[in-house]
C-alpha cells in the first residue's frame, strides 16, 4: 500500500492526474450505459382523417363550351321601292307580330302610276275592240272574194297586236299595283324589332333601303364551336370504348347564364356545319331552345353544357381530396397498415364537385378527403367518419 503522505510533491501531482483521468473515463462510461438504457420517445398518435373507399362506376360526362345566342330567324326589313318615308308606325325595340305595319312610304306617286297604267289598259282594250269589229266585217267579204286575202290577214294581224298590247297593259297595271303595295311595309316575322335606320321624311333608295330588322326569339339558337383537337380526342376515346355516346347523337344541351343561373329550358342539337372554319379551325354546332318568356336575346354569351355521354368504370374523387404540387396532382391514400401514403395521379375533367381520375387510383383504394394537412408519409391515421359522397363511396 502506497502512503501518499510519503510521496514527493512531483509524485503526488502525477498520481492525482492519473486518478482524475480514470475517474473521468468511468463517469463517461456510466453515462453511456445510462443513456442506452433510457426508454424510446413515445410515437405520435394516429391522425384523425376522413376516408372514402373508391368504387368504379359508369359516370355521366358533361362537356363545357362557350356559346352565343342567335335569332332563329332574323330578317332585314328593306324598302322595295324608292320614295319619301312618310311614317314609322311601330315602337322601336318593341315586340311585333307578323303582318304588323312598320313603315309607310309616300304612296301618292305610286297611286298616280297605277291610275296611268289602268288608263293605258283601257286604251288598249278599246283598240282591240275596234280591230275585232273590223275583222268581223272583213271575214265575210274575204269569203265572198270581195276583198283580197291580204286584207283579211292584215285585219287579223291588227287584232293579234291589239290583244298583245292589252296583255302588256295588264302587266303594267299589276306592276303599278305591286309597287303601290310595297309602300306599306309589314313585319315579315314575329319577334323583337330594332331601331329605325331611316327617319321620317328621308328619301329611301337603293343606298339606304335597310329600314330595320326583326329577330324571332322563340325558338332561339345557340352556336358553339369544337376545336379539331377536341373532336379527334373525342373520336379516339369513343373508338377505344372509354366513352359511350347517346343513340342518334341525342345529346341534351343546358345553358348557364352570365349570372350563374341555369336556363329553364333544355335544348337539342339540330345542325352541324359541313366544314371546319378556315379562320378559327373550329367546327360549328347549333342547338335550339324554346324561349317563351324571351329571356334570351341574340348576341348573349352563355356557358353550354353538353350532356348524354357516359364514361364506364370511372374513378371519381371529390375535388377537395386532390392537391397539386411541383410534380403534378396527388392524393393521400391509406395502405393496409392504416398509414398515409402519397400517390401521384392523372386527372381529367371536372364533374360537378368531383374530378375524373384517369390514372393513379384504383377501384377499392381508400382515399383521404380531409384532415391531410400537416400529414406525413407513413403516418398512422384513423378514420373519423365515412364520407357520404355517393360518387365515390357506396
Amino acid at each position: 500500500m502506497i502512503n501518499f503522505l510519503t510521496l514527493s510533491p512531483l509524485q503526488s501531482s502525477f498520481r492525482q492526474s492519473t486518478l482524475f483521468k480514470y475517474t473521468s473515463i468511468f463517469i463517461c462510461a456510466t453515462s453511456l450505459l445510462t443513456a442506452c438504457s433510457e426508454p424510446e420517445a413515445p410515437t405520435a398518435p394516429p391522425k384523425s382523417v376522413k376516408i372514402v373507399t373508391v368504387t368504379a362506376q359508369d359516370a355521366p360526362v358533361t362537356y363545357e363550351f362557350v356559346g352565343r345566342t342567335a335569332s332563329s330567324q332574323q330578317v332585314q326589313v328593306r324598302s322595295r321601292v324608292e320614295g319619301f318615308l312618310e311614317d314609322r308606325l311601330y315602337t322601336e325595340g318593341s315586340m311585333v307580330k307578323e303582318g304588323d305595319i312598320l313603315f309607310q312610304i309616300d304612296a301618292k306617286p305610286f297611286q298616280t302610276q297605277l291610275a296611268a297604267a289602268k288608263a293605258a289598259l283601257n286604251e288598249q282594250r278599246a283598240k282591240l275592240k275596234v280591230n275585232l269589229a273590223n275583222l268581223k266585217r272583213v271575214k265575210p267579204l274575204a269569203e265572198a272574194d270581195a276583198v283580197s286575202q291580204k286584207e283579211l290577214d292584215d285585219a287579223q294581224g291588227r287584232v293579234n297586236g291589239a290583244a298583245a298590247s292589252v296583255e302588256m297593259a295588264k302587266a303594267d297595271v299589276d306592276i303599278a299595283r305591286l309597287d303601290l303595295s310595297y309602300t306599306t311595309i309589314y313585319a315579315p316575322v314575329s319577334g323583337a324589332s330594332s331601331f329605325a335606320r331611316v327617319q321620317n321624311g328621308a328619301f329611301v333608295d337603293a343606298t339606304n333601303s335597310l329600314l330595320t330588322y326583326v329577330a324571332q326569339l322563340d325558338p332561339i339558337w345557340v352556336d358553339f364551336n369544337l376545336s379539331e383537337n377536341e373532336i379527334l380526342k373525342f373520336r379516339s376515346m369513343k373508338e377505344k370504348g372509354l366513352i359511350i355516346t347517346p343513340e342518334n347523337n341525342a345529346y341534351e344541351v343546358e345553358l348557364i347564364l352570365a349570372d350563374g343561373t341555369s336556363f329553364t329550358e333544355t335544348g337539342k342539337i339540330f345542325f352541324s356545319d359541313a366544314n371546319y372554319s378556315e379562320e378559327t379551325g373550329t367546327f360549328l354546332l347549333r342547338a335550339t331552345f324554346k324561349n317563351p318568356e324571351r329571356l334570351l336575346r341574340p348576341g348573349q354569351f352563355v356557358k353550354v353544357l353538353l350532356k348524354g355521354t357516359i364514361q364506364p368504370n370511372s374513378i371519381l374523387l371529390p375535388q377537395k381530396s386532390i392537391s397539386q404540387g411541383a410534380k403534378g396532382f396527388f392524393a393521400w391514400v391509406v395502405d393496409d397498415q392504416n398509414k398515409a401514403q402519397l400517390r401521384n395521379i392523372e386527372v381529367g375533367n371536372w364533374q360537378g364537385d368531383d374530378w375524373f381520375v384517369l390514372d393513379g387510383i384504383d377501384d377499392g383504394d381508400r382515399v383521404i378527403t380531409s384532415g391531410f394537412l400537416a400529414l406525413s408519409p407513413g403516418q398512422s391515421v384513423v378514420e373519423k367518419s365515412a364520407d357520404s359522397n355517393p360518387s365515390v363511396n357506396k
